[in-house]
């Protein structure tokens, strides 16, 4: 019998089902890789991008920035995303976050602050940039900064410093202590920045500076009569200025070590020179990142002194030790003698952290990149919150406590980062550190203090103060016979 007609049927059969069976898995195990794919794709970070367009904006508004952000930091964790003023963000809130951001992969982040930001300082400011032109600009602010230059100014800045305690003594009226310190710290900017500098000028800047430091926090719109559209006008009529004053230093062609004389005389490989905006841009920037920051320092730190009386005592010890060492304040204070007040300076230290004045800065992925499993967008903003990883009870045991005796051991790496960190640090950090070593010097050793409504809380404006801008009176210590060293010679 020939099974020829019978096999080929069931063959077919055969090779059908075996054909079905290898697509099936196949499709199968492609099922699977795709699945495995999806587990392995990083997700965004948890957290509430709000409403559409405006995201969480006006949350942040309502309430003060440190609460905004805490609450996310305890629901959320330690990485979670947000979207707030007009930006997409992942904020990231602990030391190794950090890092990862501003120092071991900084170049997969590049520094950036929201549009409305950016406007009212100038996009030529060296912090809004990375690369040449950023390691150029900074070269050029730490070299008016450097310590050779910061020597030379100890008396200039010694003479600001008790021209100002002296007047508020004299008056012996209740002060609004933030207030008079940003008139303060103003001056040691424009001192730093460019030298002498006439009166009017002085005078025409720190008016309109301080319309644009007034839009800087308020709501992003430009409609008439609100702070930002204000602020906008003002930030104009401050680079009107600087170029007049740009323009008559290179007709005197002096040759200052300050930082505008540092930025005319700069020249690249190709000879090319500072346009005038860049310049007015730097100049507006470091004067930003140099007033209200340390006017909010040193405010501070007269909070905590005044709350911690047996350290106030131990910080009048050492101050009034060196005050008589130099013939009762007959002869000035010296730069090596700021640098010899342990004391004083691990106060100083733990007010930054505790206050921590710089509550975040702003970077942007520049590609897509993951962290610890989660999506990091190209284009967001990535933000590391100092203020949580300086309050984090895990890095410092009782965080809301000021205790200097915290800075007498090691900290653990990039959990105190009160100027930043990485290439983009505050250039200007050892200028201001002098600046509050020169303050608490003449007023622990020849002046007393005391607050008036000692209210506790604190208020943004644009940084955090105390309460109110912590008012108080000061007076001459009397005890003392006080008589002023010397005088200002600073016009």
């Amino acid at each position: 019998m020939d099974k020829g007609p019978f096999l080929a049927p069931v063959f077919i059969f055969l090779l059908t089902l075996l054909t079905c069976a290898i697509t099936l898995l196949s499709c199968l195990n492609h099922s699977n890789k795709r699945r495995k794919q999806q587990e392995k794709k990083p997700k965004l970070p948890p957290g509430s991008m709000g409403w559409p367009s405006i995201g969480e904006t006006l949350q942040l508004y309502s309430q003060h920035p440190n609460v905004f952000l805490s609450s996310r930091h305890k629901r959320y964790g330690e990485i979670f995303k947000t979207h707030i003023l007009g930006c997409p963000c992942v904020m990231l809130a602990s030391p190794e976050a950090a890092r990862f951001v501003l120092v071991t992969q900084a170049h997969l982040f590049k520094p950036t602050y929201p549009r409305s930001k950016e406007n009212l300082i100038g996009p030529s400011a060296l912090f809004f940039h990375g690369g040449e032109y950023h390691k150029r600009l900074r070269k050029l602010v730490q070299a008016s900064l450097c310590p050779e230059v910061l020597r030379r100014l100890v008396v200039d800045i010694e003479a600001l410093t008790l021209s100002a305690l002296t007047s508020w003594a004299d008056h012996g009226r209740v002060i609004n202590t933030y207030h008079e310190m940003i008139k303060l710290s103003f001056e040691v900017g424009i001192l730093a920045i460019f030298g002498h500098l006439e009166p009017h000028y002085k005078e025409e800047l720190h008016k309109n500076y301080t319309i644009v430091e007034r839009g800087y926090n308020s709501f992003p719109t430009n409609l008439p009569g609100t702070r930002y559209r204000k602020a906008l006008k003002a930030r104009k009529r401050l680079s009107e200025i600087l170029n007049n004053i740009t323009r008559e230093r290179k007709e005197k062609k002096l040759l200052e070590r300050d930082l505008l004389s540092c930025l005319l005389n700069y020249k690249d490989d190709k000879g090319d020179v500072l346009t005038e905006d860049q310049i007015a841009d730097n100049i507006i920037g470091v004067l930003f990142a140099a007033q209200d920051t340390t006017a909010s320092a040193m405010t501070w730190i007269i909070k905590y002194l005044h709350d911690s009386p047996k350290l106030l005592e131990d910080v009048q010890a050492e101050q009034k030790a060196i005050y008589q060492s130099n013939g009762s304040g007959r002869s000035h204070l010296t730069w090596y003698q700021t640098r010899k007040m342990p004391v004083t300076y691990k106060v100083i230290l733990e007010s930054l952290r505790l206050a921590s004045i710089i509550s975040f800065t702003f970077r942007e992925a520049v590609a897509d990149v993951e962290y610890k499993g989660y999506l990091i967008p190209k284009g967001w903003k990535v933000m590391p919150l100092f203020r949580n990883i300086h309050q984090n009870p895990e890095l410092f045991s009782n965080p809301q406590k000021f205790d200097p005796t915290r800075f007498e051991g090691t900290l653990r790496p990039n959990t105190f980062m009160p100027f930043g960190s990485g290439v983009h640090a505050c250039p200007g950090n050892e200028l201001a550190k002098l600046e509050m070593l020169i303050l608490v010097h003449h007023l622990a050793s020849h002046f007393r203090y005391e607050l008036v409504g000692c209210e506790s809380g604190i208020e943004y404006s644009p940084f955090p103060v105390p309460l109110h801008g912590l008012p108080a009176r000061f007076c001459r210590d009397l005890d003392k016979h006080f008589q002023p060293p010397f005088s200002s010679h600073i016009s």
